[in-house]
């Protein structure tokens, strides 16, 4: 468990909602306890602040939180340097809904390729319609430096944990896709995203 009046962050080295929160606090500069957890376990410090035993979760003093989309905003605001939401009401509502449709028509496609119990029929399906919804989705990136805005924000924190998983959903992108592909390229590069990998994930990509 974390040391008194440090944070802490229970995080699974392989997971892409863990791999947020740790973008989100390398983008901030926070220095955070990151505490492994891997499937199937449970440290006793996990267990004594979560009732759902689920990562990622952050432990700020007496605060526990375990929402992946909670602990970011939290950050956000207990860190307001550098922002990573829009300032004017409008534009953080639509930050918040690219953030819901990332999760829902992506994510969970991503999870379902992911998920051994998923029969090979269904997965070869999921894969097809991530690679091609992303594939549909790419001359955006060619507008605007990061996903749908000029500046790095909580948006990009949750995709790109996601694209830098798809050699390991057997997802590759053709040329065509050049926009997504340079905004990958690019942020990938960043030396926060670099910092926020955990050793297994800098192996999804070797």
């Amino acid at each position: 468990m974390a040391a008194p009046n440090k944070l802490g962050c229970y995080s699974d080295p392989t997971d892409q909602y863990s791999h947020r929160v740790r973008l989100v606090l390398a983008e901030k500069a926070v220095i955070a306890e990151t505490i492994d957890v891997t499937a199937g376990s449970c440290p006793r410090g996990l267990a004594e602040v979560n009732p759902y035993a689920s990562v990622p979760t952050l432990v700020d003093r007496d605060l526990a939180l375990y929402d992946p989309t909670v602990i970011m905003e939290y950050l956000e605001e207990r860190y307001p340097h550098p922002p990573l939401l829009p300032v004017y009401p409008v534009a953080r509502a639509n930050s918040r809904m690219l953030m819901h449709r990332i999760d829902r028509d992506w994510c969970v496609l991503a999870e379902q390729i992911l998920d051994p119990k998923t029969k090979e029929t269904a997965r070869t399906k999921a894969r097809k319609e991530l690679r091609e919804s992303l594939i549909g989705v790419a001359p955006i990136f060619a507008e605007l430096p990061y996903f749908m805005s000029e500046e790095f924000g909580l948006v990009d924190c949750c995709l790109l944990p996601l694209l830098w998983r798809l050699p390991i959903l057997g997802i590759e992108l053709p040329k065509t896709a050049a926009p997504l592909l340079d905004y990958m390229a690019r942020s990938f590069a960043r030396e926060t995203f670099q910092a926020s990998l955990s050793k297994a994930e800098k192996l999804f990509r070797v």
